[in-house]
């Protein structure tokens, strides 16, 4: 019987790709089901033998691992270099978008308080 391996939902393409790459590597039989037109459901890699699940769990741990590790010390070293993103280097490369997300919190904060605005007075 198929187990779900990976859920492909918020998955970059390179992981995914990187992940089938360590499946083939390995022999490891596997399949992949595609999102859904409607985007209810968002696909993803399924171990085909119940026996190779294991394997399967302990390489894409392992991949994880190494994939966290590496992505960590990129940022540390964009800290140090001073290219990380931050707050300000967002709002001077995208103004428009750093406001409307503004103004949608603050919206949300509202509609949040508006209960305890009516129900005091």
């Amino acid at each position: 019987m198929s187990k779900l391996l990976l859920n492909l939902r918020n998955v970059p393409d390179d992981e995914a790709d990187d992940v089938r790459a360590l499946l083939d590597a390995h022999d490891i039989a596997y399949y992949e089901t595609r999102p859904s037109m409607w985007g209810i459901s968002a696909g993803g890699i399924f171990v085909t033998e119940d026996h190779a699940i294991v394997e399967a769990n302990r390489l894409i741990a392992a991949y994880q691992e190494q994939r966290r590790t590496r992505a960590r010390a990129e940022y540390a070293e964009a800290v140090r270099d001073g290219t990380a993103e931050t707050f300000w280097t967002a709002l001077r490369a995208e103004p428009g978008r750093v406001v409307l997300t503004l103004l949608g919190i603050l919206f949300l904060l509202g509609l949040v308080a508006l209960p305890v605005i009516l129900l005091r007075g």
